[in-house]
């Protein structure tokens, strides 16, 4: 019977902390992000035991498009890549403004030279497409920036949801949740 407790036990104990280890980055403009891009994959991953992490431009209450209040823990600078098994970078009017933004490009390049999980859904592809990390793939996005992926090299394929590699990209609002379920399942592969 003490085997029987122990075992449960080490076994309980290895999932917490396996479950712990698990973190995920998201990445929204400070102003006018896509509500539903974030709440909806932000509680998927949280109720399969991923910790997510919030980084915009700056510390303090984002506000969403729809008007959605979202406390910022972290600014661009304080990433540290290695901690975290993937980013998503969330849609909306203000992703815009991180299109040419030095950092949120060469965020998108560090996680994929790291060979991290990376999402980006609505307008956001747009910076991956910027970034250079969707030259020669498969890629969606919201019908306003094909132009983008295109002229950056992204096969755009006009899919809700696309998986190319280790890149997963989602065309709006509405494919939220289809988005949501495919990067955490590439995040448990």
């Amino acid at each position: 019977m003490k085997l029987k407790k122990f075992l449960f036990f080490i076994i309980l104990l290895s999932l917490l902390l396996y479950s712990q280890d698990r973190k995920v980055l998201m990445i929204i403009a400070f102003e006018n992000f896509r509500d539903e891009e974030f709440l909806i994959p932000k509680n998927i991953l949280e109720k399969n035991g991923i910790v997510v992490d919030v980084a915009s431009l700056k510390k303090g209450i984002a506000k969403g498009m729809l008007g959605a209040k979202v406390n910022v823990n972290l600014t661009f600078e304080e990433i540290e890549v290695k901690n975290y098994e993937g980013v998503i970078f969330v849609g909306g009017t203000g992703s815009q403004t991180l299109f040419n933004n030095s950092y949120a490009i060469k965020l998108a390049q560090d996680f994929y030279k790291n060979k991290k999980i990376i999402g980006a859904i609505c307008l956001a592809p747009g910076i991956l497409a910027k970034s250079g990390i969707l030259r020669g793939k498969k890629a969606t996005c919201y019908s306003s920036t094909t132009d983008i992926l295109k002229e950056n090299g992204a096969i755009y394929t006009g899919k809700d949801v696309e998986i190319d590699g280790n890149i997963v990209t989602g065309n709006g609002p509405e494919a939220a949740e289809k988005f949501a379920i495919t990067f955490l399942q590439l995040i448990k592969k």
